[in-house]
């Protein structure tokens, strides 16, 4: 730890010596784009003012883009405003010096034919408007401030959105989430609008989540997470939705960022290219803080294994004309670590651990790029075509090691590869300022090559898999979205989803009605029939016959099913206080068993992070989720917010032995308590903030292990037959975040300490036998933790 103290010390000083002498920039630049929200058309003339002094403003030019000059550094509200429509107001803009700030600003159409009445609810000040305004249920947007605002996120979108009502993480080593009790293999990802492999750093090819994100939250824009009964658009997904979305680059002035934290060393840059200024560039580049004090000799209480890795995240943005716009996209990165058993240190507490008679050499690596076309066919019509290309790998490699000299003798490998190709096309339309229509299509096509095996002593195989391919899954959706008035809306859809592996097709309707029933209060309910393909790994597990052949046990299964039903109370207190209740049930059905009686089910896939080998699997399980969440929000105003989530919930589900169980994700509640506070430091805008984090929720159930037989055999036998019944203790973890941000002419010097787990509460990770000493030993997870972090952007 002093050692990165010492390293951050010294940057901060450098730092400071390149700008020492400047004096503060009183005020910025807001740069942005005014749209209609259905149609996606430029609004040409809309006013744009800060609205606590309205002579500070401009309008928006013949392609909707406007430029505010003059906007004083710190956190302001800005309003827009354009004849026929209901205003904006946007809230808690953060200004710096290092930076100027972009706004996409949708516009939403008013009812002017309507008798005369009090809009009870107002959607331009609604602080969770998403993206997509067909999300009307367990929907909210976030934006980059709150992933860097919020104590323990890390800067991290996964770890940000743990905070929010029916999300749990309760493992401090990945950001793997749980939604309202389904296994996090539920998750979709999407970025750009493209369906995107797991974005994290040692993502395991059946998992959603890991260690480290590989999007960086320097170049990302508001974007949706949604959690229940998703619109028609969103499909081949269970619990819920990462809409995730890349900011474009500033199109007036370059401008560049320097980060130093312990997620890693980071370089960023972004401007205008060419002298017409229609296109943009963003582009930033990190590389693991520990790989880099590895090469400088410094040992960080990593051990030798230390975790290295990379990636690149970008943005291409090039208007080629008023009403076309091309984007070319990407996130991509590689990781590894090693973990060597002649290199562990049994008497020291590594950060990294092993096990001192085994090697291990892990390698990850993911890629995604898109290319977008959007036209605007007409005021009225809009249309984007996006073509994508994915990669994943995955490889391990283990040795088992003497005891005696430390000979390796190689006892597995892995190595899962995957290519996806991919175009997603839509088309938007609205009809009047009441309805508005949407249809689309999407198409995965995905190549893979999978090997898994153990390597016994006498140099014979046990291969579970060893296969290539490819296969493809078609989506298509239109969803119709009306309003009846002021008061009264709904968005009716219909997906379907097709996979080529065994021509499996579903269709599902979606359907949400929203009403305003008074000063600040609406009742909101949903319905969505969802379904879920199998993982590439889940249809390809391989079974042997004695006599050799090999066959695909697995090939003919079945979309899993899933039923979500929402009711959802929202109360805008007042301008800066909401409240909201969400009650919902989950009925899934068509879940993989297995043939032979037992407790497995598909639905407890995630509580570990390795490769499931299940051969021989039909669609005859079950499962259901209830529960009621609570959320009070104070959003940031006079330097001061609060967010409190709570939820109560039940996860049960039933193998193919018809017993009904706990999932292994059935903590049954969780309480999330966040609060920050910003003071002024000095007279050049200076500002100091303490932000402040407590988490509880219930333990986990797991499946007790049979110490007498399992010391007859050697390892951890476990007792299925009662799986998921014992419980372990609850979760609780205090994250303080300290940070400060000084403001030079025309550059930004942000320095923060997020103090994790404060009080060193020890936590449960896992329980196993330990073959060696013949019983269970409990590992648990991190303890206090700092870590700091340094930005500047100039």
């Amino acid at each position: 730890m002093q050692a990165i103290f010492r390293i951050s010390a010294l940057t901060i000083i450098l730092l400071l010596e390149v700008v020492a002498g400047a004096f503060a920039q009183a005020t910025q630049y807001v740069t942005g784009k005014v749209f209609d929200e259905a149609s996606g058309r430029p609004l040409t003339g809309a006013v744009v003012v800060l609205k606590d002094n309205p002579a500070v403003g401009t309008v928006s030019d013949a392609d909707g883009y406007f430029r505010l000059p003059g906007v004083p550094l710190g956190r302001q509200t800005i309003k827009v405003s354009y004849t026929g429509y209901e205003d904006r107001v946007l809230n808690d803009v953060l200004l710096t010096a290092g930076k100027e700030v972009n706004l996409n600003v949708n516009m939403q159409e008013a009812l002017h034919n309507l008798e005369t009445v009090n809009v009870t609810y107002s959607k331009a000040k609604d602080k969770t408007r998403t993206n997509n305004d067909m999300a009307q249920v367990s929907a909210r947007s976030f934006n980059v401030d709150e992933t860097k605002r919020y104590a323990g996120a890390l800067g991290d979108p996964s770890r940000m959105a743990a905070n929010f009502a029916g999300v749990v993480s309760g493992n401090d080593s990945r950001n793997d989430i749980v939604v309202r009790g389904n296994s996090p293999t539920g998750m979709l990802w999407q970025l750009e609008g493209l369906n995107i492999p797991n974005p994290n750093h040692y993502g395991s090819i059946t998992t959603t989540g890991g260690p480290v994100s590989m999007l960086n939250n320097n170049n990302i824009d508001k974007s949706d997470f949604m959690t229940s009964a998703f619109p028609a658009q969103y499909g081949n997904a269970l619990a819920g939705v990462f809409d995730m979305r890349l900011r474009e680059g500033n199109r007036n002035k370059n401008e560049f960022i320097g980060q130093i934290g312990f997620n890693g060393f980071e370089l960023g840059a972004e401007g205008p290219l060419g002298k017409n200024k229609r296109t943009s560039y963003l582009i930033n580049y990190r590389y693991s803080t520990l790989g880099v004090f590895q090469k400088m000799g410094i040992n960080f209480g990593a051990g030798a294994a230390v975790p290295i890795y990379q990636d690149l995240n970008f943005k291409l943005v090039s208007d080629l004309s008023r009403k076309s716009k091309l984007t070319f996209f990407g996130v991509s990165g590689n990781s590894k670590i090693d973990f060597l058993g002649k290199d562990v240190d049994t008497t020291s507490a590594e950060l990294y651990g092993g096990d001192p008679y085994s090697n291990e050499r892990n390698k990850f690596g993911m890629s995604v790029t898109g290319l977008s076309y959007e036209r605007q066919i007409t005021d009225k019509t809009s249309s984007k075509l996006t073509l994508g290309y994915g990669y994943t790998m995955q490889q391990y490699d283990a040795d088992s090691l003497s005891h005696i000299d430390y000979t390796a003798f190689p006892d597995g490998h892995g190595r899962f590869t995957t290519t996806k190709l991919s175009a997603v096309w839509s088309l938007t339309h609205k009809i009047s300022a009441k309805d508005n229509v949407q249809t689309g299509l999407i198409y995965d096509h995905l190549g893979f090559n999978l090997v898994n095996k153990d390597i016994h002593a006498d140099g014979t195989e046990q291969i579970y898999i060893d296969r290539d391919g490819n296969y493809g899954l078609a989506q298509g959706y239109a969803q119709w979205k009306h309003r009846f008035n002021n008061k009264l809306s709904s968005v009716a859809g219909l997906h379907s989803q097709y996979v080529t592996v065994n021509n499996a097709i579903v269709a599902e309707p979606r359907a949400s009605v929203r009403y305003t029933i008074g000063q600040g209060k609406a009742l909101s309910v949903g319905y969505g029939l969802h379904h879920q393909a199998q993982n590439v790994y889940t249809y390809y597990t391989e079974t042997r016959t004695a006599a050799g052949d090999v066959l695909l046990t697995n090939k003919d299964l079945g979309f899993t099913r899933s039923h979500h039903s929402v009711v959802t109370y929202d109360w805008n207190i007042n301008e800066h206080l909401r409240l909201k209740a969400e009650a919902y049930y989950q009925l899934l059905s068509n879940v993989p068993v297995e043939q032979r009686s037992s407790s497995f089910s598909i639905l407890n896939t995630g509580a570990d992070f390795g490769v499931e080998d299940y051969d021989s699997l039909v669609n005859k399980g079950k499962g259901h989720n209830y529960g009621a969440e609570l959320t009070l929000e104070r959003f940031f105003d006079k330097g001061f917010y609060f967010l409190i989530t709570g939820s109560v919930f039940n996860s049960r589900y039933e193998g193919s032995d018809g017993i009904e169980r706990n999932t292994a994700f059935n903590t049954g509640h969780v309480l999330n308590v966040l609060a920050g506070k910003e003071f002024r430091v000095g007279k050049h805008g200076n500002v100091l903030a303490v932000n402040l984090k407590v988490t509880n929720l219930g333990g986990r159930y797991f499946t007790p292990i049979n110490i007498e037989q399992s010391r007859i055999a050697g390892k951890g036998i476990y007792m299925d037959d009662i799986a998921y019944s014992e419980k372990q203790q609850g979760y609780f973890r205090t994250d303080m975040r300290v940070s400060y941000r000084k403001e030079y002419k025309r550059s930004t010097l942000e320095m923060s300490v997020d103090f994790q787990n404060l009080t060193n509460h020890q936590n449960i990770f896992a329980r196993y036998y330990d073959a060696t000493a013949g019983k269970m030993v409990t590992v648990y997870q991190q303890g206090f933790f700092p870590v700091p972090t340094v930005r500047f952007t100039f």
